[in-house]
């Protein structure tokens, strides 16, 4: 009987939304040849990781068997699946292939980091096929928000593994291709395997809508407007761009993009044949100087983010721009959870300027590119899969959307971030448990995340920093008083004497009680000054602060 078994992992997307990375093996165990499809980022907050600039998967266990891996297969150029090709392509080294757009993004996100563009591979949709090791992968088109999304077929010789990507049931996508039930009941043929399965929107049991279906909404909206209208979406959605656009051309509007990622995905999709007709455009200059009833500015920044356009609309001007009492902000985006308060925040400073903004409560300007339950549903029935595995979702959607396959006598298999699943026999098992986290990107430096630099920036943040100076001679004895130097504390505490004050009084009677046992040793010194100074501000001001201790000796 043959060994050789199919794997599956995922590294990122499974357990959280973003940061989508998961692993295919076919082979004998702990010898498989491997793909990764997808390698994305997701986005840090001030809360929990302040400072840092992009969160990656840890990929360090595949990191140690590149030598294994034969391919990298991108999905579709949203950047939790595209975003990290570059910055881990010196650590996994295998090509990367995509479909025409995505590919477009990939190439500019390699030359970006200095690497040759043709590290990415461009290939054609289904039937084509491509073939690595003991793989055979096609692109199969999936509507979704982004143009030429797209599921893959896995085929291998022990089985076909479906992999749905981020789709959503969609007949008139505006942008890109429809959703063919024909299509992919066809790929059921053979039998699958697995279908590994978006499980974004799981809990929302209504039948999705279509892009088309927001046209004449926003259109109403944008006629409607006295003042100047802006519009922020999803840069990378451009058939809402698109929709948008083509709104304000309508109403008599001079359209202008702003923000660089927006005219990004305008240009590559225009490169790449998916965008055939699009108004034309007028430059930030020129806008200034068409009279403000007559512009539509469609900008980045639809999740709160503080760089963004819509961030820096709304602190005053950007690109000479500035907006007035009277103008239109519409938000035709959904905010995605844990960007709430930088969305509220952006809300508020349009308001305090007389700014009316729209968002999407009343659901008119934004559909969901992520399939609803009656959706998957669909999918499950047209590709009939032997095993589901939920993908792209919290751990809450992957358990939801395992109950949902089992009410329907399919087999859910429940797989977080880590978890490695043998697929090749009647019953899914876990093979191995493998350790999973994340990367952060800290300026130009990755970083791990239990390397403790977040975590004291944390520190720092929540309880101020307190740096205490001393200078001993070359007897060991103190050269004058210690001194202090405070960041992030209030200048006065209970006694309402200057902090430093109390501060640097409580350091120096520890420095004459100390022993020559203390002061000849710098562990023990350190030690105690970080002792006296915590105590000594959580007596003032309620609070330990993190202490850096400098200890100068001076040699004979």
């Amino acid at each position: 009987m043959s060994s050789e078994r199919i794997i599956y992992m995922p590294l990122g997307g499974a357990g959280e939304i973003g940061m989508n990375a998961y692993v295919y093996g076919y082979g004998e165990p702990g010898k498989e040849r491997l793909i990764l499809v997808d390698l994305g980022v997701t986005f840090p907050d001030m809360d929990s990781t302040p400072g840092v600039d992009l969160i990656f998967p840890d990929v360090q266990w595949l990191a140690e068997r590149r030598d294994r891996l034969e391919a990298i297969f991108i999905t579709h150029a949203h950047e939790d699946h595209v975003g990290a090709v570059a910055q881990f392509h010196e650590d996994l080294g295998a090509p990367i292939y995509a479909r025409a757009f995505t590919a477009n993004i990939a190439r500019r996100k390699m030359t970006e980091k200095g690497y040759t563009e043709k590290s990415v591979r461009t290939v054609s949709a289904w039937p084509e096929v491509t073939e690595v090791g003991p793989f055979k992968v096609g692109f199969v088109p999936i509507s979704h928000s982004i143009p030429e999304s797209s599921g893959l077929v896995i085929d291998t010789p022990k089985g076909r593994l479906v992999h749905s990507g981020d789709f959503k049931v969609d007949h008139d996508p505006v942008v890109g291709e429809a959703f063919d039930e024909e299509l992919w009941a066809s790929l059921a043929e053979p039998g699958v395997q697995a279908l590994m399965c978006d499980s974004t929107n799981v809990f929302n049991a209504h039948e999705g809508r279509s892009e088309s279906s927001l046209s004449s909404d926003i259109e109403g909206l944008i006629a409607g407007a006295k003042g100047m209208v802006v519009a922020t979406t999803f840069a990378s959605n451009v058939a809402r761009v698109k929709t948008l656009a083509e709104a304000g051309k309508r109403a008599g509007r001079s359209i202008c993009l702003l923000g660089r990622a927006m005219r990004r995905m305008i240009e590559a999709a225009v490169e790449t044949g998916v965008l055939k007709e699009f108004p034309k455009t007028v430059s930030p200059e020129d806008a200034k100087e068409i009279p403000r009833e007559n512009v539509m500015l469609i900008v980045t920044g639809s999740q709160g983010e503080r760089r963004a356009a819509s961030a820096q609309l709304a602190q005053g001007k950007y690109q000479g721009i500035t907006m007035k009492e009277g103008d239109m902000f519409l938000f035709s985006s959904k905010t995605i959870p844990g960007n709430e308060r930088g969305v509220i925040r952006i809300i508020n400073q349009f308001s305090e300027m007389g700014v009316d903004v729209v968002d999407d409560s009343s659901g008119l300007y934004h559909v969901s590119g992520h399939a609803n339950r009656p959706d998957l549903e669909k999918l499950h029935d047209l590709v009939k899969p032997h095993f589901v595995v939920p993908m792209h979702g919290e751990h809450r959607h992957l358990r939801e959307h395992v109950k949902i396959s089992k009410s329907k006598g399919l087999r859910g298999v429940l797989a977080p971030n880590g978890t490695m699943v043998d697929l090749t026999g009647e019953r899914a098992e876990v093979a191995e448990y493998v350790e999973t986290g994340r990367t952060y990107l800290d300026g130009s430096v990755k970083i791990g995340a239990l390397d403790g630099v977040v975590r004291d920036r944390i520190r720092m943040a929540l309880n101020g920093h307190v740096m205490v100076n001393v200078i001993l001679d070359e007897d060991d004895d103190p050269l004058g008083e210690p001194w202090c130097e405070i960041k992030g504390l209030p200048e006065e505490g209970r006694s309402r004497a200057p902090l430093l004050d109390v501060l640097e009084e409580d350091l120096s009677q520890f420095m004459g009680r100390a022993g020559s046992k203390t002061l000849t040793d710098d562990d023990k010194l350190e030690e105690g000054l970080r002792k006296v100074t915590r105590q000594s501000a959580q007596n003032e001001i309620g609070k330990r602060p993190e202490v850096t201790v400098i200890i100068s000796r001076l040699s004979a």
